[in-house]
């Protein structure tokens, strides 16, 4: 049986079913019905917040057909000699649409000499043709190209808008999602539509239409909240030796340290928002498995000194650190010791 990946059985079609990018929506919509068409735009952002997708849809918008609109990918097709090729394409006319719609993908991939070709066609496009560039580096873009484009950033979506498609996505397939389970899925996509379905999609294959919270850490190799628990209350009560002893439990098991610590981080986060702001708890913590919301609410009612500001940015460097440690629990480490120790 053929099996389609949920990103792309649930890619959006039209400007209405784009979440999180209501800025970008707004100004393109407004720009389609004022007739005001640019002639090249530039979609940029982290992968997977919807450049490709909403470039797809201002084709549809624009009434482009199928016949013409070219996707790109820069990555494969990134030398002058393909850009040479689609100069020369640009001047034939469309089949059997208004405009031709070039979508260059990943177009910061691009060489020195092919972005040179670009430059002359984005300075002066037939009138009948559109390009939309999508990038995931935006600094790597010259300057001459982004000055001749309408720019757009797609920003990465809140932890709540993930949580909400996963939760709808699920419905849609039929699956029952334990409590905290959209939470954790949502985190551990950071950011990114596509990998919030793929590892939805991962989730359910394995443990099928039923999942707990135990299911989907056990396949996402995410580490469980006792874990995550047992290191924030060790923080609380000020226990370096105790906080210590369950990294290195978190290690003979296996555990990604990066997600361990984007767990601790988002975990202490809610706790630090709860503490100074009681109202926000109802949204910080909806979603979240009993056991969670009871940890969150009693961590934050403790008088510690640690349970603070200065804490949490010492875990955000750690965060940072995290892509070059040779040694994965030693960020971590060191956070909990400067945090902790009395030295």
């Amino acid at each position: 049986m053929e099996h389609t990946a949920l990103y792309r059985k649930y890619r959006p079609e039209a400007f209405s079913d784009l979440v999180g990018q209501e800025h970008i929506v707004a100004a393109l919509e407004g720009a389609l019905k004022a007739d005001k068409i640019a002639h090249a735009y530039l979609f940029c952002g982290s992968r997977g917040t919807g450049k490709t997708t909403s470039a797809r849809i201002v084709a549809k918008a624009l009434g482009t057909s199928p016949s013409d609109i070219y996707e790109i990918d820069a990555a494969s097709n990134n030398g002058v000699d393909d850009i040479r090729e689609l100069r020369e394409n640009v001047g034939t006319l469309p089949f059997d649409s208004k405009y031709k719609v070039y979508i260059i993908d990943e177009v910061h991939m691009l060489s020195k000499a092919a972005f040179n070709a670009l430059l002359k066609t984005l300075e002066e496009p037939p009138v009948h043709v559109v390009f939309i560039l999508a990038t995931t580096e935006l600094e790597k873009v010259p300057d001459t190209i982004v000055s001749r484009c309408q720019t757009f950033l797609f920003r990465k979506p809140s932890q709540a808008i993930l949580r909400t498609l996963i939760e709808k996505t699920a419905k849609k397939e039929k699956v029952t999602l334990g409590a905290g389970v959209a939470d954790l899925i949502a985190l551990l996509a950071n950011g990114s539509f596509r990998d919030a379905l793929g590892t939805l999609q991962k989730v359910i294959g394995s443990a099928g239409n039923k999942i707990s919270l135990e299911d989907a850490a056990r396949i996402t190799g995410a580490p469980s909240d006792s874990i995550v628990h047992d290191i924030i209350e060790s923080i609380a009560r000020g226990a370096l030796r105790d906080a210590l002893l369950t990294v290195e439990k978190s290690r003979a098991s296996n555990i990604a340290s990066k997600t361990l610590l984007e767990l601790i981080v988002h975990t202490f986060r809610r706790i630090l928002l709860i503490k100074v702001a009681p109202a926000l708890s109802k949204g910080e913590i909806d979603g979240l498995s009993d056991e969670e919301k009871e940890f969150i609410t009693r961590i934050s009612k403790m008088e510690s000194i640690h349970i603070n500001s200065s804490s949490l940015l010492v875990l955000l460097d750690a965060l940072s650190l995290q892509k070059n440690a040779f040694i994965d629990e030693l960020p971590l480490e060191l956070a909990l010791i400067k945090i902790l120790s009395h030295e």
